[in-house]
């Protein structure tokens, strides 16, 4: 198992006193990241794809090469099916948008009532702009994805499925790659996967997965904000139509049309983040280097040891999936404490958790409550840090005089 308190060292930001449970929302950054953007900036910054100079080839070859590395990592068949955007919400919206332009009245989007909203909004307006039917699949008593429900759902009216493979707010992880087999048996519908909070805790295969298009952000594992990742089949993507317009993703231009260059330089629009995609290929070797599925096991372990922990404490009301297979993602309510005044209290202890709706309105609605508290581990958090979470809430039930009224 790997050594989370080894690993903290590399975190310049993780300091004495400082129990980061927020990694959901961000993680931190190591300093081998920090490093590779810092020596990009020093030695190859220039605008890529434009200048025949040496600093602009340099540039396209750090940008390119983090491309390579995400394509590897993610097992693509090409580099040509990895599109940078500037976070999973962009690579959402560049799907969403090509569906506004071609569902019509009586096709059906299948979405679950625990999509974040950049992954449920978005299709409301498709629905909104179309007149396509938006349905949504629920969840089981477990608090993880109702699995025959949802593929009962599918049907051949079914044009877009697009879901989560791991919830931000209970933390279920659905099997991706069988869930898409059965709804290949059933529907010839594009298959999208948001996995935003899958890719970073877990090995990742797309060709084995067999998904139409995957999205994620580099922020929530390791890499700086500002980058995301837009997967698709080549042949998919080379269908859709782009979401921004200007320089670098045109073929060419004429006083009455233009013509478009090929995915990814298509949806490639204007000068890009190239520091960070540098920092994103950097995190990516990092966590290489541990390997993803002792990142997995280990926080399987973290996550067995803290729901077990938040469960016996009097007063809390936990949301996370009860089920072996989910991220170390505790979703909780203390009472009826509000989860701002909970993450307030816990801050002074040190301990830093998320508080609101997490972006997940509809779910927490599902849930019987509008928000909750939220205490999100990575590979950096130890055991340790779960029982300074359990004290500091003991903490919070005494300030706020709950269970001695």
């Amino acid at each position: 198992m790997l050594d989370a308190k080894q690993i903290k060292k590399d975190f310049p930001i993780l300091t004495e006193g400082v129990h980061y449970l927020d990694s959901a929302a961000t993680t931190q950054k190591p300093q081998a990241v920090l490093d590779a953007v810092m020596d990009y900036y020093k030695s190859a910054n220039a605008n890529p794809h434009r200048s025949a100079h040496k600093l602009g080839q340099a540039a396209t070859d750090s940008y390119e090469n983090a491309r390579a590395t995400v394509a590897k990592f993610l097992n693509a068949k090409s580099e040509r099916e990895i599109v940078f955007t500037k976070n999973a919400t962009e690579s959402l919206n560049i799907l969403s948008n090509y569906f506004m332009r071609t569902l019509k009245e009586g096709d059906e989007i299948l979405i679950t009532i625990a999509e974040h909203h950049a992954n449920f909004v978005n299709w409301q307006e498709v629905a909104k702009a179309t007149g396509a039917k938006l349905v949504i699949g629920y969840l089981n008593e477990k608090r993880e994805l109702g699995v025959d429900e949802f593929l009962s759902k599918v049907n051949s009216k079914t044009k877009v499925v697009s879901f989560q493979e791991a919830s931000n707010v209970t933390g279920y992880i659905t099997d991706a790659k069988k869930l898409i087999k059965e709804i290949r048996n059933k529907s010839d519908a594009t298959i999208i996967v948001d996995g935003s909070q899958s890719v970073p805790h877990k090995k990742t295969d797309v060709v084995d997965m067999d998904c139409d298009f995957l999205a994620f952000s580099g922020h929530k594992m390791l890499a700086p904000m500002g980058i995301g990742v837009l997967y698709g089949k080549e042949e998919k993507l080379n269908e859709l139509s782009p979401l921004l317009y200007g320089g670098d993703m045109i073929e060419y231009v004429y006083e009455t049309h233009v013509t478009y260059l090929d995915a990814p330089a298509r949806f490639e629009a204007g000068t890009q983040n190239v520091g960070a995609a540098v920092g994103l290929a950097a995190a990516i070797d990092y966590l290489n280097a541990i390997g993803m599925d002792q990142v997995h096991a280990y926080e399987d372990h973290l996550a067995e040891i803290a729901y077990a922990k938040l469960s016996a404490i009097d007063g809390v009301q936990m949301y996370t999936a009860d089920s072996k297979d989910r991220l170390a993602v505790m979703s909780f309510n203390i009472a009826d404490a509000h989860p701002h005044d909970i993450a307030t209290i816990l801050d002074t202890r040190g301990v830093m958790v998320r508080s609101g709706h997490h972006c997940a309105q509809p779910l927490h609605r599902y849930l019987g409550r509008p928000f909750s508290a939220r205490a999100s581990f990575y590979i950096y958090n130890t055991e340790d840090e779960i029982d300074k979470l359990v004290e500091a809430i003991e903490y919070v039930k005494e300030v706020l005089k709950i269970g001695s009224r």
